[in-house]
């Protein structure tokens, strides 16, 4: 997954229109944060854990769209690997390996000393994306070397999201050498095809445990955004975010089918022209803006950190309701909607993404079709969109096909539960009190949702558990010199220690 970062604000001259409207002092929009949380540390032999995930970079596990293109050697020799180098996790927990057609996901069962206790599910993904051929030469190190250097653990899924799973073996390795068991039996799922959506792995998995009768989790993480410095303007210091809520996933097939023939004599309308014709229409036709209840979550825990004369916006967004949008809301909209990024936190978003047609230059071909992906808010169901796409493009010739593993946005998550309070506690216990945490809305999404659709995992939180040093180590998400600090890896390994242990305390 790549997790989209932003910065937003609200424009002086759209907040000098509605200055007179006080509607937030400092009595009325107090900060959230949390308050006296001693920082800890945890020893780690983080030269033992870099080796172990610089060998795991070096398993080439790609999820590719086409799903036939399917490396079953690297995700072989990768389980193999894990056996391997956590003897003591393969010793004490249970290990299936599951999904379906394909079997790799894998699914880890650690029994609590309560069986009575609700459990807790760690989740992580093993699949990473391909890298384009035409990149490699913007690559410091090479794409699935694993290589140390200058400080950091270079790689292909290093970030996405390998140093997840291995953040949480080694906790547990560290745990079962310790003696340690939990309270409540804990689950480790790591995914096999979270790039492509999860269709043969996380939702298989979430069918299993289903299955079994589980009745509620306790606590449900996933990977989401970095800690990252200077996300937010007035924000300088590390700021966490906790995601509490995804939007949804769907992807489209629009086709035309048609006569081709000979370019020489072309008809008045070419299937290229038609079906392009289509997609003008349909990016002409935008989804409406609205605010999510967990955008406004997110600015009730941020707005009262920022700039203090425009905390009357935020609170305007942090207490306001569905249905009434006022003056404020609206110099709010209008601010996030003009950035691309923070745009797409308002509404379904349309994303033309592949078009074919033709093979040669005098040919007209026969047919031209094109992908569109949309990422839904809550309420706009694949029929929905499905009929949305058809009246705006009225036009009989183009087919529309669902091609994806589409899920709907989630649920949100309790920005106010014990399972957000314990990532909150142990965020600070291990990089201090110098920062904000805060809920987010997640734009992007991961195959997490196949969990919190059940009813046995209303909560899900999603944050990836690693301090970058700057933006520019965030770019590595699917992108070019995909890396992260060595010694900050030893601080992932300690997150997930110190939380295993505020799980007790649920």
């Amino acid at each position: 997954m790549a997790p989209t970062l932003y910065t937003s604000t609200v424009s002086t001259l759209a907040f000098a229109t509605f200055a007179t409207v006080a509607i937030a002092q400092e009595a009325d929009f107090p900060s959230l944060q949390m308050q006296g949380v001693e920082p800890i540390e945890i020893e780690v032999d983080i030269e033992g854990a870099t080796e172990r995930l610089s060998r795991a970079v070096q398993f080439p596990t790609i999820s590719n769209q086409d799903r036939n293109d399917f490396n079953t050697k690297a995700f072989d020799d990768y389980h193999a690997f894990l056996v391997e180098a956590y003897p003591n996790v393969h010793r004490v927990l249970k290990r299936e390996v599951l999904g379906d057609p394909r079997p790799y996901s894998l699914l880890y069962t650690w029994e609590g000393k309560n069986p009575d206790l609700p459990p807790a599910l760690f989740y992580a993904h093993q699949d990473v994306v391909p890298v384009p051929q035409d990149s490699l030469d913007q690559w410091q190190q090479e794409p699935f070397s694993g290589a140390v250097a200058d400080g950091y653990i270079w790689g292909r899924g290093v970030l996405d999201d390998k140093n997840q799973i291995h953040g949480i073996l080694e906790a547990a390795e560290m745990k079962i050498a310790e003696g340690w068991q939990p309270e409540r039996t804990l689950y480790f799922v790591f995914g096999q095809d979270e790039e492509v959506g999860g269709p043969e792995g996380a939702r298989y998995v979430a069918d299993v445990l289903e299955d079994r009768g589980i009745e509620r989790f306790a606590f449900v993480m996933d990977e989401s955004a970095p800690l990252v410095p200077g996300i937010f303007p007035g924000l300088p210091d590390n700021t966490a975010l906790i995601g509490i809520a995804q939007k949804g996933y769907l992807s489209l097939e629009l086709a035309i089918h048609a006569l081709g023939g000979h370019s020489s004599q072309p008809p008045e309308e070419s299937n290229i022209g038609i079906l392009a014709e289509a997609i003008t229409k349909l990016e002409d036709a935008q989804f409406p803006y609205r605010i999510h209840p967990a955008l406004r979550a997110q600015y009730r825990y941020l707005g009262p950190e920022l700039d203090e004369a425009r905390q009357p916006v935020y609170a305007a967004v942090a207490f306001g309701k569905e249905g009434e949008m006022t003056d404020l809301e609206q110099a709010f909209i209008e601010e996030m909607a003009s950035n691309q990024v923070t745009r797409a936190m308002l509404h379904t978003t349309i994303a033309v993404t592949m078009f074919n047609a033709g093979i040669k230059d005098n040919v007209l071909p026969p047919a031209a079709t094109a992908v569109v992906n949309f990422r839904p808010m809550p309420g706009d169901t694949p029929e929905v969109i499905i009929d949305h796409v058809r009246k705006a493009i009225d036009d009989d010739r183009i087919t529309v096909r669902d091609i994806s593993a589409s899920t709907p946005a989630t649920a949100m998550a309790d920005p106010e539960g014990p399972g957000y309070k314990a990532l909150e506690k142990t965020i600070h216990q291990i990089w201090g009190n110098d920062l904000v945490v805060a809920p987010f809305f997640v734009i992007g999404g991961s195959d997490s949702k196949h969990f919190q659709a059940r009813p046995f995992a209303p909560d899900v939180y999603t944050i990836t558990g690693i301090q970058l040093e700057s933006m520019k180590e965030f770019e590595g998400f699917h992108g070019v010199n995909e890396r992260i600090p060595v010694d900050e890896y030893a601080k992932t390994i300690a997150f997930f220690y110190q939380l295993m242990d505020n799980l007790d305390d649920l």
